[in-house]
């Protein structure tokens, strides 16, 4: 019994924290358009700029491959979510954005987004460049100094959705359900 008040209590934090980020996005991006133009790289060193968010809706989680739990298990959901939409989720352009590319070349994210997807494209490009681009998305990150000359970076630990236009369509939380998620992408799958 108190498994389950607390399963309950886990789903509705994590419904909740979705629904705030949601409204935060939206409140952020509602006098501009959403994101600024941008010139990146994607993980087979070709140009990436925003037109890969036109023309088809977008899945676009900003992360780094040295993340020990979010950015991995996001990836294997994020893919897991769109095998199971199969046909109806095939026009979804998913991204993973590094926040860190000073570490995250274009090869290296390559070989991690490859290691969880094909389905993902693993994007990089020059520090500045990244991080202007992760700005104008309205994501936070932030690079945390560890013991010796490591470090980790807290981010934005959402997936954004974004319609064929590109613009916002929503998020799916970290850790968000799953059933939840998928539902989101079936809508912007739909849109």
């Amino acid at each position: 019994m108190m498994r389950a008040i607390l399963i309950g209590i886990v789903v509705v934090m994590a419904a909740g924290v979705g629904a705030l980020t949601f409204d935060w996005y939206r409140d952020q991006n509602t006098a501009r358009a959403f994101g600024a133009p941008f010139s990146l790289v994607d993980d087979r060193g070709e140009p990436f700029t925003e037109a890969a968010f036109k023309g088809s809706p977008s899945a676009v989680f900003f992360g780094f491959t040295h993340c020990p739990e979010v950015c991995p298990t996001t990836l294997f959901e994020l893919d897991g979510w769109l095998e199971q939409l199969g046909d109806e989720g095939a026009d979804i352009n998913a991204y993973f954005v590094t926040v860190d590319p000073e570490r995250d070349t274009p090869e290296i994210i390559g070989t991690y987004v490859g290691n969880m997807s094909d389905r993902i494209v693993g994007v990089s490009g020059e520090p500045d460049k990244v991080h202007e681009m992760a700005r104008s998305f309205g994501i936070y990150w932030k690079k945390v100094e560890l013991e010796g000359d490591d470090y980790t970076m807290d981010h934005t630990a959402s997936v954004l959705l974004l319609d064929r236009a590109g613009d916002f369509a929503g998020t799916i939380a970290y850790g968000e359900n799953p059933e939840n998620a998928i539902a989101k992408l079936k809508r912007l799958a739909a849109g």
